[in-house]
């Protein structure tokens, strides 16, 4: 298992201020690599936790994002580090108000878009799974438009096999795979046909890793297809096309794609339009613009009269999606005139109670995937526990279609599962299986 980082998040360094028992970076990153398994890793994580402080304890609060997201524990994983690296549109540029924009599905005007393309980038941020619905729903829509090439940056190149076993595991990559909507996506592009292109490096310098990215691409790809058409899934900035958000004059991945191919990629960007904690709204440029639309999926925004899509970038990306909110509850409006909420004038005069162990409504991807009942017999009394969803014929190493981690003695919760035959497994810190059982999951 690779555990590699995007560079636009703050990577401590380790410094003269730690204090023992607290331990130093590097002590940390060993404990937190050598665990065995993610919930053994949380453990650790949140056992250290109150010992940290500064840079290091921004370390832990990301890693431990990272380990939420594994888990299945996505409103946590916001919880833990709320890393806000949106770039508010400049003052210039007004906001997109409902009477001369409308909302569509972002998949479809994607797609759409894509159609005289040779290169497609979607972006995502890494402990937000929700930023992976989009491209699991563009996946067949590209593929029919001849898309032959998928390019994930969290895949690795040691693993030989992926296509040939047709799902991913801990040896396939970096540990955002471990994830199951990553592990779909992967799932999904093998099942669909797509040449599986490993990208990333994990030993270029910070400074060249963008550059590393793209001569991979160039050379796995167009150096051997000169008309090929790919579809790359990247973290954040990388899908920029003009320099400024990586920092220090860095030209982005797909700026650099761009040179060495002669193709204009179609860059769409999801970042920026979307909800960072779970709780509350911001009264912010993403608050303004979702309470406009209320979206239930992610949309993008298209002018009345020309069609055009709207875009809060249009230096360095060509589409601007739209997310719903992390929770339902962060745009409640219950008790305030919507107005005056849009303007940030009015405190709400009721706020609706948050439960953190309520998981978010976007995981039925349009309600595509359905609500299945798990609770804690399945642990045979032992919290935490880990309940995990694996397609019919795979194994415990392959990632799960979906899990849900029991921290508490709470009675239940819901997976969310794509109708068909699972095999439901429950574990323990150690690894060890407590419970197995055979399920399937009717359609409508």
């Amino acid at each position: 298992m690779t555990w590699l980082f995007c560079t636009t998040v703050l990577l401590a360094s380790t410094g003269a201020g730690a204090q023992p028992p607290a331990p130093s970076v590097r002590v940390l990153l060993a404990r937190f690599g050598s665990a065995p398994n993610g919930l053994a890793r949380y453990a650790y994580l949140t056992s250290v936790m109150p010992q940290l402080e500064g840079d290091s304890k921004t370390l832990a609060q990301q890693l431990l994002a990272t380990v939420d997201s594994e888990l299945g524990l996505y409103d946590e994983a916001l919880m833990a580090f709320p890393f806000d690296n949106r770039i508010a549109p400049p003052r210039s540029m007004a906001l997109p108000r409902d009477e001369h924009w409308r909302s569509v599905d972002a998949a479809e005007v994607v797609a759409e878009l894509a159609a005289q393309r040779h290169i497609v980038m979607v972006n995502e941020a890494h402990h937000d799974a929700h930023t992976r619905e989009l491209t699991l729903a563009l996946l067949p829509r590209l593929r029919a438009l001849g898309f032959r090439y998928f390019a994930a940056e969290a895949l690795g190149d040691k693993d030989p096999d992926l296509t040939r076993r047709g799902y991913a595991t801990d040896q396939s990559g970096s540990e955002y795979l471990l994830e199951p909507l990553y592990g779909d996506i992967v799932r999904q592009a093998i099942r669909l046909g797509y040449t599986i292109v490993p990208y990333d490096s994990a030993t270029a310098a910070p400074e060249d890793r963008d550059q590393a990215q793209a001569q991979a691409l160039y050379a796995k790809v167009f150096a051997k297809d000169p008309q090929a058409r790919l579809f790359v899934h990247a973290g954040y900035s990388h899908i920029d096309k003009a320099p400024g958000n990586l920092g220090d004059g860095a030209q982005p991945m797909a700026m650099q794609l761009k040179r060495l191919t002669g193709y204009d990629p179609l860059c769409i960007d999801q970042v920026q339009f979307r909800d960072v904690a779970v709780g509350g709204i911001d009264f912010g440029f993403y608050s303004q613009v979702a309470l406009a639309y209320l979206p239930q999926a992610p949309i993008v925004l298209r002018e009345r009269g020309s069609g055009a899509v709207w875009n809060s970038d249009p230096v360095r990306h060509d589409v601007t999606v739209i997310l719903p909110p992390a929770a339902e509850r962060d745009l409640d409006t219950t008790g305030v005139m919507q107005v005056d909420v849009l303007h940030g004038e009015v405190v709400m005069r009721r706020m609706m109670p948050f439960d953190l162990d309520e998981r978010p409504a976007w995981l039925s991807l349009q309600g595509k995937r359905l609500p299945f009942r798990i609770d804690t017999d399945l642990c045979l009394g032992q919290v935490p526990c880990v309940v995990d969803a694996y397609y019919a014929g795979e194994p415990d190493a392959a990632v799960p279609a979906d899990r849900y981690t029991f921290l508490h003695h709470r009675s239940h919760n819901e997976l969310y599962l794509f109708p068909g035959r699972y095999r439901l497994r429950a574990w323990n810190t150690a690894g060890e299986t407590l419970s197995q059982r055979l399920i399937e999951v009717p359609a409508h």
